[in-house]
Order: C-alpha cells, then structure tokens, then sequence
C-alpha cells in the first residue's frame, strides 16, 4: 500500500483531538483548503479548529529554489497534505505542506521502481502532457506520448483537473529529483479492447486524425478505427459510428460515420485493464512498435 497518498484521494478531515495529539509527530494529513490570504497564507478547515500553512510551508521549492505564486494560489478549494508543527495560544493550528511533501518525495524517489502502478489525481493537463499528484502534492509528468495509444492534441482531451487515474511509474531520477509516468499500458492491448466491439454495432467515438484517405476514430484510449473521409466531421469531434467490421488478423477496425455529437462536458472516464502491481514489459500487439521494457 502507497503509504502517501496523492491530495484528493482522502477520507475525512482529522478531528481536533487527532491533531493535537500529533503535533510534531510527523503524521500526515488532508483536509480542504478554504482561503489563501494576502500574504499568501493558506487556510484549511479543520472543523471545529483553525488551521493556517504559512506561505514559506506550502510546498517544496522549484528547481531555482523559489516557490511560485500560482503554486500556492491553485490550492484554493482543494485539499491539500500537512503535518502539524504547533498550536499557537489563540488555538490556530500551524500546518506544514511542505514537510508533508518532502518525506512524500523522499519516499518516492527511494522505493518505488519502474513498471511500479500506482494511484495519482491530475494537477494540470497541458499540450506536452500531464502532471499528476503521485502523493502529498508532489508532481510526477506523464508526456502526452506516454498517456494512450490514440494521438492527442492536448492531454485536457483525456484528463481534467482533479481527476482521479493510474499510471505505471516510467522513470524515477534521484539526480533530479523527479519521477516520470506512464499510462497507455493501462488501457490494455489492441486484442483485449477489440474484444468489447462486434461488426453490427453503433457506438460512439472522437476523431482523433484526418488522412486524405479517411478519418481516425477513437474508440477507447487505445483503440482506434478508420472511417472513410466524410465532410461534416472534423478533428476533435464526438461522432456515433457504425461498426463495420473488426479484423484481428490485421488489427484493423473499420467504420461509418452515422453523425456528429454534441461535445461533452469532460472527457469521458476511461476503462482501465490495470490499476495495481507491478509490469516489467508490455506490447500493444506484436510488431506494433509500441511497446515499453520497465
């Protein structure tokens, strides 16, 4: 069991008698955090209790050793991971994030191991890919050529903020100080998502490309079908499909475009055929080209 878990994932706000009892004692904890002050104070609501994280606790430095404006403001209206340093006399909790986030990357750095799959919550999906919270806030990215086998143009058309995935640890760089993640291994191989369509079938799907030869159709995270060209459908689109035919031998899925769809609110939760233990290779099908050694 990940002994730190990312914020977001959390059951209940520790009670005050539980925070009393540990102040400095190193245990960490989440509860929401209602206010960032104009000293770039954050305030977390610990029921009963006032709690603060002065602005030099609420995360680790950058790289240059600064810690960024909109790093401590993003936080407003979302949990976030403390340990307790002390009650000050008028009874207001001094919390720690930064403390938290710290043994959180100690941790991480140290036991976990490429092809490791663990739980993440999304911070901020961006066109070169994505940054998820591995535990306490600390981010780990996962490249927009690393989230599925579909190609997509920004990693906010698979990932929305807050969002709770998996992902299979890719890289972890002690020199750094930074873990990198995978997740097209997740979604399963070409067989085992093929196996949920049948030729007669409508269902819905995204256009992912356009070749002059026809349309690139997404079926799920790692399954994709060719459609003939068709003028009313463009890159990016919610579209029903008529399945055409499924062919295994050539891993190929063929289809018909019935009509365009409203676009969703957010992007549909994907399916996942792995979201624990560990991978040591995976191969979308064999002679693809995309496979991954761990």
């Amino acid at each position: 069991m990940q002994p730190y878990r990312p914020e977001g994932l959390y059951a209940s706000p520790p009670s005050p008698e539980t925070l009393q009892r540990n102040v400095g004692s190193g245990a960490i904890f989440q509860a929401m955090c209602v206010k960032c002050d104009e000293y770039q104070n954050l305030h977390v609501d610990l029921g009963r209790l006032r709690g603060v994280i002065p602005r030099e606790e609420t995360a680790l430095p950058a790289a240059d050793g600064r810690t960024r404006s909109y790093t401590v403001l993003s936080r407003v209206g979302k949990p976030v991971s403390f340990q307790v340093l002390s009650f000050r006399k008028d009874g207001i909790a001094i919390l720690s994030r930064r403390a938290a986030q710290a043994e959180a990357k100690s941790y991480f750095l140290s036991a976990l191991r490429p092809g490791d799959v663990i739980p993440a919550v999304v911070q901020n999906p961006a066109k070169f890919g994505v940054f998820c919270d591995i535990g306490c806030g600390f981010p780990a990215l996962m490249r927009i050529d690393r989230c599925c086998v579909s190609r997509l143009r920004t990693t906010a058309e698979r990932f929305r903020v807050g969002q709770s995935v998996y992902a299979a640890v890719l890289d972890v760089d002690d020199r750094s100080g930074r873990v990198s993640l995978t997740g097209r291994e997740l979604f399963g191989t070409w067989e085992e998502n093929a196996s949920r369509f049948r030729a007669g079938q409508t269902v819905t799907g995204f256009v992912r490309s356009q070749m002059p030869y026809g349309l690139f159709i997404e079926l799920s995270p790692n399954l994709s079908g060719l459609s003939e060209p068709d003028s009313r459908a463009k890159v990016g689109d919610a579209v029903s499909v008529y399945i055409r035919s499924v062919q295994a031998a050539t891993h190929k899925i063929k289809l018909n475009i019935l009509e365009i769809l409203p676009p969703p609110d957010y992007p549909p939760e994907p399916e996942y055929f792995l979201t624990c233990g560990h991978l040591t290779s995976w191969e979308y099908y064999p002679g693809s080209g995309c496979a991954t050694d761990f």
